[in-house]
């Protein structure tokens, strides 16, 4: 027999009595976790802060998830009152989640808003996310406090508008996109590509057609870079697609089956049909500037193309700098477009796969379709319609930062992050310049930041002076961020309502072009939710809410007479405690009574109802009472030819007896015999 002899193992030296040291992936991943919660926590912090303050905020909203949190019919079709009469003028998905939460948690200002602002935050997660996912953890958390520090996203994510769900699942389809990028294998890409399309088709749920307006980036994005051969990434998109068109068209299928007359007429429509919804007011209207619902785009000079503040100022490429939605997003615009361009040249020789270009791709491709369009549409269009562009910018900072970190040692990687501190120190200049009174020194402080940190970066490269780069970043970002930060916690700070809520500061915006005033001053035009009808005279509305008030949830104007028309309608005993004209009118008062109110003529002089059906309600004994309003319809009325709220009112007022009620025309519709 032979013996086989194996060399003796090495021995391991004896252990020492101090503690080993942690590993670096071990630290790095503990540090990379306390600095995201600290960011989501300060990001939850800033969004839920005070967040009651703002009472209802946009009434016309909340009224329909009030309605939806106490009726599943007006949940699922997005009804204004309980007794469906009429819905929204958008699709329910953004109103199922609040009216959900009602539901669930009684309704109040808070079960409204606290799923908004939890919406910001998982923004800023997925955000975080996806730029981790093809960059660093350190890119991420840039990217991810770029979109908590927009103005735009901190007025928002404390709104009850639709605007918060839309941004949280774009954002969301962006994530899986990347997903689908950094996947090999074809039939979990394809996965990642259909979530993607679902998360989409709940956008056009929350917004319509403004939810797809990133589907050109998303796709082309993958088309470019997916890991997939072609074929099979052609075919994904097919998956895609159809993804897309089976999660958002379930709903307009229900609502075209439906029955019309069980459901409630479809607010800013002009046939009780979602798809002139969605081609009309909510579509090419937007676009072109007939909105339907009897309003002409070019009328009266309200369009966006020619309007104030209220519609986002005049058409063109300056658009998102000018004073109305400047300060809401364009802080790091300029930085971000510059890291797109200098991102994209320093990637010019990658790989087709190369998944920092492909970022590029989605986060610009959405930013550039969606800015663009923003910029020239000749419907209406509102500054805070600016918050579907934060994610992109974010993304697009989040990245190129790090595409030009990682070349630092060129000279290309240089001037474009010295370009991109520059770009945000300088147009913060011009900003916060444009409300001077506020802060005044801020903005040389961080003209100053961005100018040392600039120059840091270009002679720190090499050598010795290597530490001086880093440096130059820290101080250039902070300083390049400060501007939209302050101006966030300034939005944060200050309780918002109406239908037009602005950002900034009291004074950040003004129709003249140099001002800038955020606060509640949301009655100043037709908006989503329109300006209220009575809005002449504050004490009409038991919810009527302006600059410096804070009315919360159920308050009034605080005088007897609000109290008295609040008991009658609580006291009515009908269908609909009473009935008046335009959904916002409609809308306070309901949520002032809790109960179900007859919106005439909705949300844009929509032909629903008819004298003759109005008629019928009142001999059916369905009206209790009719509250005059003192413009005769709504605000579109007049833009539309002859309304049938200007017909109901003569009717009522040629055979009923009025009664004043504080400011209020009450008639008293009950005991009609015809």
């Amino acid at each position: 027999m032979t013996a086989v002899l194996h060399p003796a193992p090495p021995q391991r030296p004896a252990p020492t009595a101090h503690r080993a040291e942690p590993s670096p992936s071990w630290f790095r991943t503990r540090r990379t976790g306390l600095a995201l919660t600290i960011l989501l926590a300060a990001t939850a912090v800033l969004y839920l802060w005070n967040l009651t303050a703002s009472g209802y905020a946009n009434t016309f909203y909340a009224a329909a998830a009030q309605a939806g949190s106490q009726n599943w019919k007006a949940w699922f079709f997005g009804s204004l009152d309980t007794s469906n009469f009429i819905t929204v003028d958008k699709p329910p998905a953004s109103l199922w989640v609040m009216g959900l939460s009602g539901r669930i948690f009684g309704f109040s200002s808070a079960s409204l808003l606290v799923p908004q602002a939890l919406m910001g935050v998982g923004s800023v997660a997925l955000v975080y996310a996806a730029v981790k996912r093809v960059a660093t953890p350190a890119a991420g958390l840039v990217a991810g406090a770029v979109l908590a520090a927009t103005p735009a996203a901190a007025l928002m994510f404390k709104f009850d508008n639709p605007d918060a769900l839309l941004v949280l699942l774009m954002t969301l389809a962006g994530y899986f996109v990347i997903r689908a990028m950094c996947t090999a294998v074809g039939r979990r890409a394809a996965v990642w590509v259909a979530l993607a399309g679902v998360a989409l088709g709940f956008a056009f749920l929350t917004k319509m057609l403004q939810g797809l307006m990133v589907l050109p980036a998303f796709g082309a994005a993958y088309l470019i870079a997916g890991q997939v051969r072609l074929w099979t990434r052609l075919f994904h998109l097919v998956i895609g697609a159809a993804s897309v068109v089976i999660s958002a068209g379930w709903w307009v299928l229900a609502v075209w089956l439906w029955p019309a007359d069980s459901r409630p007429y479809i607010g800013g429509s002009t046939n009780n049909s979602v798809m002139d919804l969605v081609l009309g007011y909510n579509g090419l209207g937007r676009l072109f500037g007939n909105t339907g619902g009897g309003m002409s785009g070019g009328s009266s000079g309200i369009a966006g193309g020619s309007a104030g503040s209220s519609f986002g100022g005049s058409a063109g490429l300056d658009r998102l700098f000018g004073s109305e939605m400047g300060i809401q997003i364009s802080w790091l615009i300029p930085a971000a477009l510059i890291a797109l361009v200098f991102g994209l040249l320093a990637r010019g020789r990658a790989p087709r796969t190369d998944l920092l270009r492909a970022s590029f791709i989605l986060w610009g491709g959405w930013f550039l379709a969606t800015g663009l369009i923003f910029s020239y549409m000749s419907g209406t269009i509102h500054p805070y319609y600016t918050v579907a562009l934060a994610p992109a910018v974010a993304g697009m900072i989040g990245v190129g930062g790090y595409a030009l970190w990682l070349v630092r040692a060129r000279w290309i990687g240089r001037c474009g992050l010295a370009a991109m501190m520059l770009a945000a120190g300088i147009w913060s200049w011009v900003l916060l310049h444009r409300n001077a009174e506020w802060l005044p020194m801020l903005k040389w402080i961080l003209l100053a930041g961005t100018v040392v940190g600039a120059i840091l970066v270009l002679v720190g490269a090499k050598g010795r002076f290597r530490k001086l780069a880093v440096a130059g970043l820290i101080i250039g970002s902070l300083a390049g961020i400060t501007g939209s930060a302050s101006y966030t916690i300034a939005t944060a700070a200050t309780a918002h309502g109406g239908s037009i809520p602005t950002a900034g500061p009291t004074g950040g915006v003004s129709d003249s072009g140099m001002g800038g005033g955020g606060g509640m001053g949301g009655d100043q035009g037709q908006g989503d939710g329109e300006a209220l009808p009575n809005s002449d005279d504050a004490s009409r509305n038991p919810m009527a809410s302006g600059p410096g008030t804070t009315s919360g949830p159920g308050t009034s104007s605080g005088s007897e007479s609000t109290s008295e028309l609040t008991a009658m309608l609580v006291n009515a005993g009908t269908t609909w405690s009473a009935a008046t004209n335009g959904s916002q009118s409609a809308a306070t008062y309901e949520l002032a009574s809790d109960t179900a109110v007859m919106a005439i003529g909705g949300w844009s002089s929509d032909p629903a109802p008819t004298l003759d059906q109005f008629i019928e309600y009142v001999a059916d004994g369905e009206v209790h009472y009719y509250i005059a309003s003192g413009q005769g319809g709504s605000p579109r009325a007049s833009q539309g030819g002859e309304s049938t709220s200007s017909a109901i009112q003569e009717w009522v007022e040629a055979n009923f007896s009025s009664t004043t009620v504080g400011n209020s025309t009450i008639y008293d519709l009950s005991g009609y015999v015809g």
